[in-house]
């Protein structure tokens, strides 16, 4: 008798997250859960992922009832602010999404995290005030950056790196403690520049503030590199390579979600409190090309930035070293031609 109480609850837990992928568009995009009935269920039911509140990281929260469909029972986001990777290289999620030169960065450190996947292509701006018009211009002005080491500091680093300058010599660096504070530091005047990540550009686009100097998804060469990939700590990936391949797919499944639905998309990050706003989030899922992990080559994107800031002495290990030490595609590949469009 429990033991069929126990399938029926189990049946009606299906039943009720294939609605709620239904709910998210996600109809179209299950084609392959044969291949999921047929795979072994994961090593753990439940997986952590951080909240940092950047919007362009939508597939990481639109995932939550795709991973649940692939067996995971407890989907947890831990609430961080943005730093680099700080949350895999501290312990507190075991796969996200994040910014290649942050992951380059943390690789050069010895953190154990590994690179995975490749999710899309250009959702930064650089933003700067009307004495700013190009990269080589912030040589001896006053550039906002939550911290050195942190991601967005990394990523400027290597913008201005590949024009020529030094980063260490040229620029002089404003820390404000936080994402938030860089756009507060540029509006307030403090600072003549700063890197902004969804929803800062949109929203500073609306109030006609600032110029956009560097637009990461239609300008060259920073948008033929993919930005964002899919890490996870060595030791979760090690020990659990099932359900490393579920979250992996589910991901990539909540990346064409945002593609070809994201008005159901950005209802869904409204719904969940990640940003109060529903016409925010859904410009921002029509300007980010989620689709582009179909055709993309994210060890291109690894050794350009790596390649960036070892010429400037900002990391040590070599491009090629890190990327034979930082980076597992295996699953990716096989998921590609299983996805296949």
């Amino acid at each position: 008798m429990s033991t069929r109480r126990g399938r029926s609850a189990e049946g009606q837990s299906r039943r009720r997250f294939l609605a709620q992928a239904t709910a998210l568009g996600a109809a179209p995009l299950l084609g392959t859960t044969h291949t999921v009935r047929a795979e072994p269920p994961p090593e753990v039911d439940k997986i952590r992922l951080p909240h940092t509140g950047a919007i362009c990281l939508a597939p990481q929260y639109v995932a939550e009832a795709l991973l649940r469909l692939e067996g995971f029972r407890a989907v947890e986001y831990v609430d961080v602010p943005y730093t680099g990777g700080s949350a895999l290289t501290t312990g507190r999620a075991d796969l996200s999404m994040d910014y290649v030169p942050s992951l380059v960065w943390s690789l050069d450190a010895a953190a154990k995290i590994v690179a995975l996947a490749p999710v899309h292509s250009g959702c930064f701006a650089l933003i700067g005030n009307q004495r700013i018009t190009a990269v080589r211009e912030l040589k001896g002005h006053k550039v906002a950056i939550s911290g050195f080491g942190q991601g967005d500091y990394i990523f400027l680093a290597s913008m201005v790196a590949y024009v020529g300058m030094d980063p260490q010599r040229d620029i002089e660096w404003v820390e404000t403690g936080s994402i938030a504070g860089n756009a507060q530091a540029f509006e307030g005047g403090k600072a003549d520049a700063f890197l902004g990540f969804p929803p800062q550009p949109q929203k500073l686009r609306e109030r006609k503030l600032g110029r956009v100097i560097v637009d990461g998804t239609h300008d060259r060469p920073w948008s033929q590199y993919t930005c964002c990939v899919i890490a996870g700590t060595t030791d979760f990936v090690g020990r659990n390579p099932i359900a490393t391949r579920r979250a992996i797919r589910a991901f990539l499944k909540a990346a064409d979600l945002c593609a070809k639905d994201p008005e159901q998309a950005a209802r869904t990050l409204v719904n969940k409190g990640f940003e109060p706003r529903y016409d925010v989030v859904l410009k921002v899922l029509g300007e980010v090309p989620y689709q582009t992990w179909r055709d993309a080559n994210p060890e291109d994107a690894l050794r350009f930035y790596a390649l960036r800031l070892h010429e400037v002495g900002l990391i040590k290990t070599s491009p090629a070293k890190l990327i034979t030490q930082g980076t597992d595609w295996r699953i990716f590949d096989e998921l590609k031609r299983e996805m296949k469009a």
